[in-house]
């Protein structure tokens, strides 16, 4: 499947900002499952700009604006072609995730942080899970099936900095939560788990030509002898709809847009994603 995606977020001050620098996660991953066949980043007013891979291999446009600018647009447009066939079945066993081969080498996929550490309630029943079954990857599935049966996804109930403990408490969220939590469970079972942000066309039989409105994405990816994708929120195996824009231990490691600036408060930001299947 063919899809362009373009990413307009816009910036509104009161008065003037200046000395802002950004940094810039928009622009897809070409991977054996995606190839980008154009992407574009456009930035007004502006900029000074330069782009390097960071440590996850994500690239990064670093942009700076230093004249006075009381509004500024970011525009991430994209054209890309995707391919997923169906994952193979779970094939590494509980043993093989203790092994310097899997633990050392994904550690950072292994440590628990504030924003994706389990309540122990969620963490129990994870536990739980874990020892009902013969193969981590068929747990994993499990976990996922439970976030998405007890916790609803609800616009405005969490914001950016919302630990995962917060979400299952009051069983509401958006897909952030939904991932932290999951990631969070499997981890605290041993298994390496990383978060994954882009977006998804949200017809199931997109119509060619048509452009529909869409938002930034995520979901899971956990380790069984390869990395296994899987979207807790729409419980799902990721297929051709999906486009990957980066992977991280959590959100902080993938914010799309980052930044700090000098002058006037921000009095609004608003945010336009459009989806188009191509072909």
């Amino acid at each position: 499947m063919q899809i362009r995606i373009v990413h307009t977020t816009t910036f509104e001050y009161d008065g003037k900002a200046v000395a802002s620098y950004n940094q810039a996660r928009l622009t897809p991953v070409t991977t054996p499952e995606q190839i980008v066949l154009h992407s574009r980043l456009e930035v007004s007013p502006p900029p000074w700009t330069y782009e390097y891979r960071d440590y996850f291999g994500t690239l990064v446009t670093a942009f700076e604006v230093v004249d006075p600018h009381d509004a500024m647009t970011v525009t991430a447009t994209a054209t890309i072609q995707t391919h997923r066939p169906a994952p193979p079945p779970p094939s590494t066993p509980w043993e093989s995730l203790a092994t310097r081969e899997v633990a050392d080498r994904w550690t950072e996929y292994l440590t628990l942080p504030d924003i994706v550490e389990p309540p122990a309630d969620f963490a129990q029943r994870v536990k739980q899970i874990a020892a009902d079954f013969e193969l981590p990857g068929e747990a994993a599935r499990d976990v996922c099936a439970l976030v998405h049966d007890e916790v609803e996804f609800l616009p405005g109930a969490t914001d950016v900095q919302t630990h995962a403990a917060v979400a299952w408490q009051q069983r509401a969220g958006v897909c952030q939560d939904m991932v932290h939590l999951v990631i969070g469970g499997l981890r605290s079972v041993g298994i390496p788990a990383r978060y994954v942000s882009g977006y998804f066309h949200p017809n199931d039989d997109p119509v060619v030509g048509e452009t529909v409105p869409g938002e930034s994405h995520a979901w899971v990816e956990w380790w069984d002898d390869g990395w296994h994708a899987f979207d807790p929120t729409n419980d799902a195996v990721p297929g051709d709809r999906y486009v990957v824009i980066a992977t991280g231990r959590d959100y902080r490691d993938v914010k799309p847009l980052s930044g700090i600036y000098s002058g006037s408060s921000t009095s609004r930001m608003t945010v336009d994603v459009t989806l188009t299947r191509l072909a």
